[in-house]
């Protein structure tokens, strides 16, 4: 595994990162001594997942949903009751 001092891993930082992600875990010294590894995350591919519909049967909306709260809305702005 690569070892690279501070001050190398701040002036190629992008290029070490794409290393790690293509699978080459890298560690960062500071004089000398390791003192963190660089690992690739493994991110979940959302692509795959379900995301519509995901809460169906869970939640019900009531049929008159676009008309609540008319009346105190309309009572805001002409101020009558």
């Amino acid at each position: 595994m690569r070892t690279v001092n501070i001050h190398e891993a701040k002036t190629h930082l992008s290029r070490l990162i794409q290393t790690a992600i293509e699978g080459e875990p890298f560690i960062i010294a500071r004089a000398g001594k390791p003192v963190v590894k660089v690992i690739a995350l493994e991110a979940p591919d959302f692509r795959t997942g379900r995301r519509i519909g995901f809460m169906d049967g869970q939640i019900s909306v009531p049929d008159d949903f676009n008309r609540m709260g008319d009346r105190e809305i309309s009572t805001l702005f002409t101020g009558s009751r």
